[in-house]
Protein backbone atom coordinates (compact mmCIF):
# COMPACT_ATOMS: atom_id res chain seq x y z
CA UNK A 1 0.00 0.00 0.00
CA UNK A 2 2.84 2.38 0.90
CA UNK A 3 4.61 1.60 -2.39
CA UNK A 4 1.47 2.46 -4.35
CA UNK A 5 1.15 5.83 -2.64
CA UNK A 6 4.78 6.64 -3.43
CA UNK A 7 4.27 5.77 -7.13
CA UNK A 8 1.16 7.94 -7.37
CA UNK A 9 3.01 10.89 -5.83
CA UNK A 10 5.88 10.51 -8.31
CA UNK A 11 3.54 10.45 -11.32
CA UNK A 12 1.69 13.53 -10.08
CA UNK A 13 4.94 15.43 -9.63
CA UNK A 14 6.09 14.50 -13.16
CA UNK A 15 2.80 15.68 -14.63
CA UNK A 16 3.02 19.01 -12.81
CA UNK A 17 6.59 19.57 -14.04
CA UNK A 18 5.58 18.68 -17.57
CA UNK A 19 2.67 21.13 -17.51
CA UNK A 20 4.90 23.83 -16.08
CA UNK A 21 7.52 23.36 -18.78
CA UNK A 22 4.87 23.37 -21.48
CA UNK A 23 3.39 26.58 -20.05
CA UNK A 24 6.86 28.19 -19.95
CA UNK A 25 7.54 27.07 -23.53
CA UNK A 26 4.22 28.46 -24.66
CA UNK A 27 4.86 31.76 -22.89
CA UNK A 28 8.37 31.87 -24.34
CA UNK A 29 7.09 31.29 -27.85
CA UNK A 30 4.52 34.01 -27.41
CA UNK A 31 7.14 36.37 -25.99
CA UNK A 32 9.50 36.04 -29.04
CA UNK A 33 7.84 38.06 -31.75
CA UNK A 34 9.47 38.39 -35.25
CA UNK A 35 10.72 41.97 -35.78
CA UNK A 36 9.76 43.78 -39.01
CA UNK A 37 12.47 45.60 -41.00
CA UNK A 38 12.47 49.34 -40.34
CA UNK A 39 12.40 51.60 -43.40
CA UNK A 40 12.03 55.23 -44.35
CA UNK A 41 9.73 56.20 -47.21
CA UNK A 42 9.20 59.26 -49.37
CA UNK A 43 6.45 60.25 -51.76
CA UNK A 44 7.68 60.91 -55.30
CA UNK A 45 6.20 63.02 -58.07
CA UNK A 46 6.82 63.78 -61.73
CA UNK A 47 9.02 66.76 -62.60
CA UNK A 48 10.12 68.52 -65.76
CA UNK A 49 13.51 66.94 -66.45
CA UNK A 50 15.92 68.32 -69.05
CA UNK A 51 16.69 65.63 -71.62
CA UNK A 52 20.44 65.98 -71.98
CA UNK A 53 22.72 63.78 -74.07
CA UNK A 54 26.51 63.83 -73.65
CA UNK A 55 28.74 62.56 -76.46
CA UNK A 56 32.50 62.29 -76.89
CA UNK A 57 33.82 63.81 -80.09
CA UNK A 58 36.99 64.84 -81.92
CA UNK A 59 37.47 68.06 -83.89
CA UNK A 60 37.99 67.84 -87.65
CA UNK A 61 38.84 70.52 -90.20
CA UNK A 62 35.90 71.65 -92.31
CA UNK A 63 38.06 71.15 -95.44
CA UNK A 64 41.45 69.45 -95.76
CA UNK A 65 43.51 69.87 -98.94
CA UNK A 66 46.70 68.05 -99.91
CA UNK A 67 49.07 70.23 -101.97
CA UNK A 68 50.60 68.03 -104.67
CA UNK A 69 51.92 68.64 -108.23
CA UNK A 70 50.45 66.98 -111.33
CA UNK A 71 53.83 65.46 -112.21
CA UNK A 72 57.01 64.60 -110.28
CA UNK A 73 59.22 67.71 -110.28
CA UNK A 74 61.99 69.04 -108.07
CA UNK A 75 60.86 71.41 -105.34
CA UNK A 76 62.56 74.79 -105.81
CA UNK A 77 61.15 76.58 -102.74
CA UNK A 78 58.47 76.12 -100.10
CA UNK A 79 57.12 79.54 -99.18
CA UNK A 80 55.26 78.72 -95.93
CA UNK A 81 55.76 76.85 -92.67
CA UNK A 82 53.55 74.67 -90.47
CA UNK A 83 51.19 76.86 -88.46
CA UNK A 84 51.07 79.69 -91.02
CA UNK A 85 47.63 81.03 -91.89
CA UNK A 86 47.18 81.24 -95.68
CA UNK A 87 44.49 82.66 -97.94
CA UNK A 88 42.86 81.25 -101.05
CA UNK A 89 45.12 81.75 -104.09
CA UNK A 90 48.26 82.41 -102.03
CA UNK A 91 51.46 80.94 -103.48
CA UNK A 92 52.72 78.03 -101.36
CA UNK A 93 55.32 76.10 -103.37
CA UNK A 94 57.60 76.89 -106.33
CA UNK A 95 58.67 73.88 -108.41
CA UNK A 96 61.45 73.57 -110.99
CA UNK A 97 60.57 76.04 -113.78
CA UNK A 98 62.87 74.77 -116.57
CA UNK A 99 60.09 72.98 -118.45
CA UNK A 100 57.82 75.99 -117.94
CA UNK A 101 60.37 78.26 -119.63
CA UNK A 102 60.48 75.94 -122.64
CA UNK A 103 56.71 75.95 -122.94
CA UNK A 104 56.65 79.75 -122.73
CA UNK A 105 59.11 79.95 -125.62
CA UNK A 106 57.03 77.49 -127.67
CA UNK A 107 53.86 79.42 -126.92
CA UNK A 108 55.45 82.74 -127.95
CA UNK A 109 56.48 81.16 -131.28
CA UNK A 110 52.96 79.79 -131.73
CA UNK A 111 51.49 83.25 -131.13
CA UNK A 112 53.82 84.75 -133.74
CA UNK A 113 52.90 82.09 -136.32
CA UNK A 114 49.19 82.56 -135.66
CA UNK A 115 49.45 86.32 -136.06
CA UNK A 116 51.20 85.86 -139.42
CA UNK A 117 48.57 83.36 -140.67
CA UNK A 118 45.77 85.62 -139.43
CA UNK A 119 47.07 88.56 -141.50
CA UNK A 120 47.36 86.38 -144.59
CA UNK A 121 43.86 85.03 -144.03
CA UNK A 122 42.44 88.54 -143.88
CA UNK A 123 43.76 89.33 -147.39
CA UNK A 124 42.99 85.91 -148.79
CA UNK A 125 46.57 84.68 -148.72
CA UNK A 126 45.69 81.44 -146.94
CA UNK A 127 42.75 79.09 -146.63
CA UNK A 128 40.26 79.05 -143.79
CA UNK A 129 41.22 75.44 -142.93
CA UNK A 130 44.87 76.48 -142.45
CA UNK A 131 43.76 79.44 -140.33
CA UNK A 132 41.51 77.22 -138.19
CA UNK A 133 44.26 74.64 -137.79
CA UNK A 134 46.72 77.28 -136.58
CA UNK A 135 44.15 78.70 -134.19
CA UNK A 136 43.56 75.25 -132.69
CA UNK A 137 47.29 74.70 -132.23
CA UNK A 138 47.53 78.03 -130.41
CA UNK A 139 44.68 77.11 -128.06
CA UNK A 140 46.31 73.75 -127.25
CA UNK A 141 49.63 75.48 -126.56
CA UNK A 142 47.89 77.94 -124.24
CA UNK A 143 46.26 75.12 -122.28
CA UNK A 144 49.59 73.30 -121.96
CA UNK A 145 51.26 76.46 -120.73
CA UNK A 146 48.53 77.15 -118.18
CA UNK A 147 48.67 73.56 -116.93
CA UNK A 148 52.44 73.67 -116.51
CA UNK A 149 52.22 77.07 -114.82
CA UNK A 150 49.67 75.65 -112.41
CA UNK A 151 51.98 72.71 -111.77
CA UNK A 152 54.99 74.95 -111.17
CA UNK A 153 53.48 77.50 -108.79
CA UNK A 154 51.23 75.68 -106.31
CA UNK A 155 48.65 77.88 -104.57
CA UNK A 156 46.24 77.36 -101.69
CA UNK A 157 42.71 76.40 -102.78
CA UNK A 158 41.23 77.58 -99.44
CA UNK A 159 41.73 79.94 -96.51
CA UNK A 160 43.30 77.84 -93.80
CA UNK A 161 46.30 76.77 -91.72
CA UNK A 162 49.31 74.77 -92.85
CA UNK A 163 49.13 71.59 -90.76
CA UNK A 164 51.86 69.47 -92.37
CA UNK A 165 55.07 69.87 -94.45
CA UNK A 166 56.75 66.76 -95.82
CA UNK A 167 59.66 68.12 -97.92
CA UNK A 168 62.51 70.62 -97.89
CA UNK A 169 63.73 72.93 -100.63
CA UNK A 170 65.57 70.96 -103.31
CA UNK A 171 63.78 67.66 -102.66
CA UNK A 172 62.29 65.66 -105.51
CA UNK A 173 58.54 65.21 -105.14
CA UNK A 174 57.95 61.57 -104.19
CA UNK A 175 54.24 60.90 -103.64
CA UNK A 176 53.42 62.41 -100.24
CA UNK A 177 51.67 65.78 -100.19
CA UNK A 178 54.17 68.61 -100.11
CA UNK A 179 51.90 70.53 -97.73
CA UNK A 180 48.53 70.02 -96.06
CA UNK A 181 46.15 72.97 -95.67
CA UNK A 182 43.19 72.71 -93.29
CA UNK A 183 40.25 75.08 -93.04
CA UNK A 184 39.55 75.72 -89.35
CA UNK A 185 36.88 78.40 -89.68
CA UNK A 186 34.55 76.61 -89.16
CA UNK A 187 35.48 73.22 -87.72
CA UNK A 188 33.26 70.15 -87.56
CA UNK A 189 32.63 67.27 -85.16
CA UNK A 190 30.69 64.03 -85.46
CA UNK A 191 28.66 62.33 -82.73
CA UNK A 192 26.52 59.18 -82.68
CA UNK A 193 23.06 59.64 -81.14
CA UNK A 194 20.85 56.79 -79.94
CA UNK A 195 18.02 55.83 -82.28
CA UNK A 196 15.62 56.43 -79.35
CA UNK A 197 16.31 60.15 -79.83
CA UNK A 198 15.98 60.16 -83.62
CA UNK A 199 12.58 61.87 -83.73
CA UNK A 200 13.75 64.50 -81.24
CA UNK A 201 16.85 65.44 -83.23
CA UNK A 202 16.69 68.54 -85.44
CA UNK A 203 18.93 71.38 -86.56
CA UNK A 204 17.45 73.81 -84.02
CA UNK A 205 18.73 71.94 -80.93
CA UNK A 206 21.15 73.70 -78.61
CA UNK A 207 24.65 72.19 -78.62
CA UNK A 208 27.19 73.07 -75.91
CA UNK A 209 30.80 72.09 -76.65
CA UNK A 210 33.74 71.77 -74.28
CA UNK A 211 37.30 70.64 -75.02
CA UNK A 212 39.84 69.09 -72.69
CA UNK A 213 42.60 71.39 -73.90
CA UNK A 214 40.55 74.54 -73.22
CA UNK A 215 39.38 73.84 -69.67
CA UNK A 216 35.86 74.89 -68.71
CA UNK A 217 35.34 77.29 -71.62
CA UNK A 218 32.09 76.48 -73.41
CA UNK A 219 31.32 76.97 -77.10
CA UNK A 220 28.05 76.94 -78.99
CA UNK A 221 27.69 74.62 -81.97
CA UNK A 222 24.94 73.87 -84.48
CA UNK A 223 23.79 70.63 -86.07
CA UNK A 224 24.76 70.72 -89.73
CA UNK A 225 23.96 67.21 -91.01
CA UNK A 226 21.61 64.52 -89.65
CA UNK A 227 22.23 61.18 -91.35
CA UNK A 228 19.00 59.57 -92.52
CA UNK A 229 19.84 55.94 -91.62
CA UNK A 230 20.37 54.01 -88.38
CA UNK A 231 23.39 51.76 -87.79
CA UNK A 232 21.84 48.32 -87.23
CA UNK A 233 24.79 47.15 -85.11
CA UNK A 234 25.02 50.11 -82.70
CA UNK A 235 21.44 51.46 -82.98
CA UNK A 236 22.83 54.97 -83.41
CA UNK A 237 22.89 57.52 -86.21
CA UNK A 238 25.68 60.03 -87.06
CA UNK A 239 25.17 63.76 -86.62
CA UNK A 240 27.63 66.43 -87.76
CA UNK A 241 28.10 69.58 -85.68
CA UNK A 242 29.58 72.84 -86.96
CA UNK A 243 31.43 75.37 -84.78
CA UNK A 244 32.17 78.81 -86.34
CA UNK A 245 35.50 79.00 -84.46
CA UNK A 246 35.89 82.72 -85.13
CA UNK A 247 38.83 83.11 -82.73
CA UNK A 248 40.43 79.86 -83.98
CA UNK A 249 40.94 78.53 -80.45
CA UNK A 250 39.58 75.11 -81.39
CA UNK A 251 41.96 73.07 -83.54
CA UNK A 252 41.60 69.80 -85.49
CA UNK A 253 42.42 66.76 -83.36
CA UNK A 254 41.18 68.22 -80.07
CA UNK A 255 39.14 65.84 -77.90
CA UNK A 256 35.90 67.25 -76.55
CA UNK A 257 32.35 66.70 -75.38
CA UNK A 258 29.09 67.69 -77.06
CA UNK A 259 26.09 68.28 -74.77
CA UNK A 260 22.80 68.14 -76.67
CA UNK A 261 19.62 69.56 -75.12
CA UNK A 262 16.58 67.64 -76.41
CA UNK A 263 14.12 69.72 -74.35
CA UNK A 264 12.22 68.57 -71.23
CA UNK A 265 9.97 65.63 -70.32
CA UNK A 266 7.89 64.92 -67.20
CA UNK A 267 9.28 61.93 -65.29
CA UNK A 268 9.33 60.66 -61.72
CA UNK A 269 12.51 61.59 -59.82
CA UNK A 270 13.79 59.57 -56.82
CA UNK A 271 16.71 59.70 -54.42
CA UNK A 272 19.65 57.57 -55.48
CA UNK A 273 19.29 55.80 -52.09
CA UNK A 274 16.04 54.27 -53.37
CA UNK A 275 17.65 52.59 -56.38
CA UNK A 276 18.95 49.05 -56.01
CA UNK A 277 20.96 47.21 -58.67
CA UNK A 278 20.34 43.50 -59.05
CA UNK A 279 23.54 41.52 -58.72
CA UNK A 280 24.69 39.78 -61.87
CA UNK A 281 22.51 41.85 -64.19
CA UNK A 282 22.04 45.37 -65.45
CA UNK A 283 18.57 45.67 -63.93
CA UNK A 284 17.60 48.30 -61.37
CA UNK A 285 14.76 48.17 -58.83
CA UNK A 286 12.89 50.53 -56.51
CA UNK A 287 10.71 49.38 -53.58
CA UNK A 288 7.31 51.00 -53.18
CA UNK A 289 5.32 50.95 -49.92
CA UNK A 290 1.58 50.43 -49.48
CA UNK A 291 -0.47 49.21 -46.49
CA UNK A 292 2.54 48.01 -44.51
CA UNK A 293 4.01 45.93 -47.37
CA UNK A 294 6.80 46.68 -49.87
CA UNK A 295 6.81 45.79 -53.56
CA UNK A 296 9.87 45.41 -55.77
CA UNK A 297 9.53 47.39 -59.05
CA UNK A 298 11.87 47.12 -62.02
CA UNK A 299 12.70 50.63 -63.28
CA UNK A 300 14.40 52.21 -66.28
CA UNK A 301 16.87 54.89 -65.24
CA UNK A 302 17.28 58.17 -67.06
CA UNK A 303 19.64 61.00 -66.07
CA UNK A 304 21.48 61.16 -62.79
CA UNK A 305 21.17 64.63 -61.28
CA UNK A 306 23.50 64.99 -58.28
CA UNK A 307 21.96 62.56 -55.73
CA UNK A 308 18.75 61.88 -57.66
CA UNK A 309 17.74 59.69 -60.58
CA UNK A 310 15.20 60.31 -63.31
CA UNK A 311 12.99 57.24 -63.81
CA UNK A 312 11.82 56.71 -67.37
CA UNK A 313 9.42 53.96 -66.29
CA UNK A 314 8.50 51.64 -63.39
CA UNK A 315 7.09 54.01 -60.74
CA UNK A 316 3.87 56.00 -60.87
CA UNK A 317 3.72 59.63 -59.64
CA UNK A 318 2.43 59.87 -56.08
CA UNK A 319 3.89 56.52 -55.02
CA UNK A 320 5.71 56.08 -51.70
CA UNK A 321 9.18 54.66 -52.23
CA UNK A 322 11.65 53.25 -49.70
CA UNK A 323 14.69 55.52 -49.34
CA UNK A 324 16.40 53.84 -46.35
CA UNK A 325 16.64 50.19 -45.33
CA UNK A 326 16.44 48.89 -48.91
CA UNK A 327 19.23 46.32 -48.47
CA UNK A 328 17.20 44.02 -46.16
CA UNK A 329 14.02 43.94 -48.18
CA UNK A 330 12.42 41.29 -50.37
CA UNK A 331 9.28 41.56 -52.44
CA UNK A 332 6.06 41.33 -50.41
CA UNK A 333 7.72 41.81 -47.02
CA UNK A 334 5.92 43.56 -44.14
CA UNK A 335 7.86 46.54 -42.82
CA UNK A 336 7.72 49.17 -40.14
CA UNK A 337 7.96 52.78 -41.25
CA UNK A 338 9.79 55.42 -39.24
CA UNK A 339 9.81 59.12 -39.90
Amino acid sequence: MKKNLTLIAFIATALLCSCGNAEKSEKGAQGVKAEKPVVKIMQVNAEDVAQIGEYATTVEAEVKNNIIPNSPLRIAKILVEVGDYVTKGQQLVLLDASSLDQLKLQFDNQVANFNRIEELYKIGGTSKSEYDNMKTQLEVAKKNLDSRLENTILVSPIDGVISARNYDDGDMYGGQPILVVEQIQPVKMKINISEADYTKTNKELEIALTFDALGNEEFEGKIDIIHPTINAATHTFPVQIILPNKDMKVRPGMYGKAIVNFGTEKHVVVSDMAVKKQSGSGDFYVYTYENGVVKNNKVKLGRRMDNRYELISGIEPGSFVVVAGVEKLVDGMEVEVIK
